[in-house]
């Protein structure tokens, strides 16, 4: 019999309650017999107190009263920790929405793309705390080809921007795209990876860190993708501007 029933409750002493052979008497039928028969509890009703735990914090026996207010501590601690991480969890996407609002508002201010590309940049490195950013574009026009983000791709890197249905995050990236980083390039552990697009896809923004797990593959990435079709959104508005000054001249 299990050891934790105290000298006044043993197995012989169920014997006639149970009308069970004590020979043959497992812990295992004494618990099915108890959560079959609830009312055995009420015709007992003194043997609660007499019933011995040992305490789960040390050696010593407890009456059940005792172990049933330890359990449901440790519950309440249990729902406590988890209260507070979805407390912070919230704060988090909270403060991180607040970043993704003033980043649309700042975007919507430029008119020229060189602007709003510096914007971009400036935002993601003080706001996002992002170090490292780079970007190429394909397939708009533009005034001002001396762009750096307007250099010319390879095959590679468009069927890489095609194929990026959501957002990557991870160690691993192409060569190529390790060349924009220029002298960055060898301290970098972790990148994130958004294709951009409007009516077609029209270039990659790379965002890359120091930290290892700055950015890696089993973390949420709907901030992301929400920055994807941010960025899209106003590149695609920097080609209407550029049509319309075009057509203008």
């Amino acid at each position: 019999m299990a050891a934790w029933i105290s000298t006044a409750t043993r197995p012989q002493d169920f014997v006639g309650i149970l009308n069970i052979n004590a020979m043959n008497l497992s812990s295992e039928d004494v618990a099915h017999y108890l959560r079959t028969h609830p009312e055995f509890f009420e015709d007992f009703a003194e043997m609660l107190a007499e019933i011995q735990f040992p305490d789960p914090h040390g050696g010593r026996a407890i009456p059940i009263s005792e172990r049933q207010i330890a359990a449901l501590r440790e519950k309440n601690g249990v729902l406590q920790e988890k209260l507070a991480e979805l407390i912070r969890f919230g704060e988090e996407n909270d403060a991180i929405a607040e970043k993704m609002h003033r980043l649309a508002v700042s975007l919507l201010k430029f008119h020229r793309l060189s602007d709003l590309l510096h914007g971009l940049n400036y935002n993601l490195r003080e706001s996002f705390a992002v170090p490292h950013t780079v970007l190429r574009l394909w397939n708009m026009p533009s005034h001002d080809p001396v762009l750096q983000e307007l250099t010319p791709t390879s095959t590679d890197i468009h069927i890489l921007a095609e194929s990026l249905l959501h957002p990557y995050c991870g160690s691993h990236i192409l060569d190529e795209i390790r060349t924009w980083f220029g002298e960055d390039n060898p301290r970098l552990r972790s990148f994130a990876m958004v294709a951009l697009r409007t009516q077609q896809t029209i270039g990659l923004l790379v965002m890359g860190s120091e930290d290892p797990q700055r950015f890696y593959p089993e973390m949420g990435t709907v901030y992301l993708m929400r920055l994807s079709e941010l960025v899209s959104a106003s590149l695609g508005h920097q080609g209407d501007d550029d049509e319309i000054r075009s057509q203008s001249v």
